[in-house]
């Protein structure tokens, strides 16, 4: 029916007046915040139906396949059986980055009985306008913006062509951009009969990389070719793109600061939350301008809090000596292996709690465990795509384990980065269920892991590689502060005056705990907020006790300061101290059994890095008691494995292969 006045339901069950005119911000009657989400709605059917349309009594027609959910507190409808169409969004839950989600289906009856499927998370805004196609703003995109474009679509070829998808990325119409980021329309089934090869993609892109910009026409145009006339493998493809990629990023000056706390709440005991930085970092620590964690402790008194505050200190100590390695490295370091370390890093962490849990048997719910959010921004060396040699490809990376985020978030647009580990996304990834659906289970928001509950090779990691090429803040916070998305609702109030020079990022830190305090009481909160600045423009007071620097990897001449840190474990706190010791003087001769009592998680175990050349490489090795690892890799590289050793704790050094 068409609609003759616009108007949307607020989300509170208890409003006893919930009707309010469509444009509004909160409810006029209970003051919640309205919930203005817009819809994709596919296929052919659903095109012709008109603006003005209401649809279902629920669905405000806005623009032409544009819906507006004017009842967004209430499920949408979802059949018993789930369609085959259906499957592929949920099994791909993880790239919610760029792909769209299912919502649920609604019905035409006055003409059809089909029933449409309405996608969220697709590329619209919060106005109901579609993003523009990438072939739209080609030409006004920056160099390193192209390139960016592109290495994202390649990496999600092979996701989707797994799955018979590959066309998706073929369609210049359905390819949309949100700033930085690609994101797809929706999906679209590869026919059976149409066989579809790095070839056509580079069909595809050729049209584009004739008007890239004059610094990487050369050598996008180069890649291209070698995708449509020969059979080369996607790796090959996918390294050359990186190269270029990280040599076009490097031309951007890169500045960095950082600011984090971490607060009780108004409600609780005791704070089970940790962070780095903190209020209490060492404003000289090399680590300051690269690494930020934020970490939620499980587990109650002398439980939750140990777990995230070993976790951070595990963490800082295989940072150091990552970053180490890298920067005495002339080549470059594939996203590929610098994604391995850090999984390989937060398996530590997990069998380190996880082994303090087992030595003080600790069951059930009792066992002391911590989620993770974690960015690391790493300075490579790299000659740029105009000749010079840079120190930092501007590269950052992102892991998270349990339901604390991140967020990028520039002048324009708000960004969710990351992806809870809860029952809600567990049914949808295993396509038990749809994410709007699985939330009024009574268990949603229940972690499904966190690190320490039971053995590494349990987890289901995921790290991510980001280009920093434009301003932004990255905002890493535990759900103190996410909870009831108040990050996605007041953003703008909080982090564009950091952006225009208008505020302190430790001013922005207090402002959003204060916030989270107001709204989000009942728990501990932890905020770390890291401007990223890659324009001369919008400078931000600077802070007398933290001065902004530029990234020109100095690393190098901290070098042998970390090293000695590494050495003397006692330069750490003493309380920091005390929790590496009380995990490190573990028997490590055998891995200690998992609880019986834990059930097991329905997860797919993912398969250990094939490199593992740092000091995070050898705590895995040894807390895991895997003594033909050490074996191995002491067949292969005896000198890089003992000068390893003799940086790990005495107690710790006598597991350690002495001769062959």
């Amino acid at each position: 029916m068409i609609s003759t006045q616009l108007i949307i339901f607020c989300i509170n069950p208890r409003c006893n007046s919930p009707i309010n005119p469509m444009g509004d911000n909160v409810c006029a009657n209970c003051q919640t915040p309205l919930v203005h989400r817009y819809l994709w709605a596919t296929g052919s059917l659903s095109a012709q139906i008109p603006p003005g349309t209401k649809v279902a009594d629920r669905y405000e027609v806005i623009k032409q396949q544009i819906w507006l959910d004017t009842q967004p507190g209430l499920p949408p409808d979802v059949p018993e059986e789930l369609p085959t169409e259906v499957i592929p969004y949920l099994q791909l839950y993880q790239e919610r980055l760029h792909l769209p989600q299912a919502y649920g289906f609604a019905s035409n009856f006055e003409e059809d009985t089909t029933d449409i499927l309405l996608l969220e998370n697709a590329p619209i805004d919060k106005t109901g306008n579609i993003y523009p196609t990438i072939v739209e703003v080609w030409q006004e995109a920056t160099a390193v913006r192209q390139v960016y474009w592109l290495w994202q679509i390649l990496q999600l070829w092979t996701p989707l062509a797994e799955l018979g998808l590959s066309r998706s990325l073929l369609l210049a119409d359905n390819l949309r951009v949100e700033g930085w980021c690609i994101q797809l329309l929706e999906l679209y089934q590869t026919p059976d009969d149409e066989k579809l090869s790095l070839q056509n993609l580079g069909e595809c892109w050729q049209f584009w990389v004739v008007s890239a910009k004059a610094s990487v026409a050369k050598g996008l145009q180069n890649i291209v070719q070698q995708m449509c006339e020969t059979e080369i493998e996607l790796e090959a493809i996918n390294i050359q793109l990186n190269n270029l990629l990280l040599a076009v990023a490097a031309e951007l000056p890169l500045v960095l600061k950082v600011a984090g706390s971490t607060d009780i709440g108004p409600m609780m005991a005791q704070n089970e939350d940790a962070c780095y930085p903190n209020s209490l970092s060492d404003l000289d620590e090399p680590l300051l301008r690269h690494l930020s964690i934020v970490c939620d402790g499980i587990g109650g008194h002398e439980g939750g809090e140990v777990a995230s505050q070993l976790a951070v200190q595990s963490v800082k100590l295989q940072i150091r000596a990552l970053l180490t390695e890298v920067t005495e490295q002339t080549a470059l370091f594939p996203p590929e292996l610098l994604q391995e370390q850090l999984e390989a890093s937060l398996r530590v962490v997990n069998n380190l709690i996880c082994a303090r849990n087992n030595e003080q048997k600790r069951q059930g719910k009792e066992r002391m465990a911590t989620t993770i959010v974690m960015a690391l921004q790493v300075s490579q060396r790299v000659q740029t795509s105009t000749g010079w040699q840079s120190n930092n490809t501007h590269e950052l990376y992102l892991a998270n384990v349990g339901d604390s985020r991140a967020y990028w978030i520039t002048r324009n647009y708000c960004q969710l980065l990351t992806v809870d580990d809860d029952v809600a996304t567990r049914e949808v990834r295993l396509a038990k269920s749809l994410y709007r659906k699985a939330l009024f289970r009574p268990d949603a928001s229940a972690l499904t892991q966190a690190l320490g509950t039971r053995d590494s090779e349990s987890l289901r990691l995921k790290v991510q590689r980001f280009i920093l090429e434009e301003d932004g803040i990255l905002l890493l916070c535990s759900d103190g502060l996410s909870d009831n998305n108040w990050v996605e609702q007041s953003w703008q109030d909080y982090a564009i005056p950091v952006l225009i020079g208008q505020m302190t990022v430790e001013d922005a830190v207090g402002n959003w705990i204060n916030l989270a305090n107001e709204k989000n009481g009942y728990d501990n909160t932890s905020v770390v907020l890291t401007y990223c600045r890659v324009s001369p423009e919008y400078l931000v007071p600077v802070t007398p006790a933290l001065p902004e620097e530029i990234i020109e990897a100095e690393i190098q001449e901290e070098e042998q300061e970390e090293l000695e840190e590494l050495e003397e474990p006692t330069s750490f706190t003493e309380s920091s101290q005390a929790l590496l010791d009380l995990d490190l003087d573990l028997d490590l001769s055998e891995e200690p059994p998992l609880n019986p009592e834990i059930p097991p998680t329905l997860i797919t175990k993912p398969k250990w890095g094939k490199r593992l050349v740092m000091l995070g490489g050898v705590l895995a090795l040894l807390v895991g008691g895997t003594s033909l690892g050490l074996f191995a890799w002491w067949q292969i590289n005896p000198q890089g494995l003992q000068q390893m050793c003799r940086q790990l704790p005495q107690k710790v050094q006598s597991v350690c292969p002495t001769g062959k």
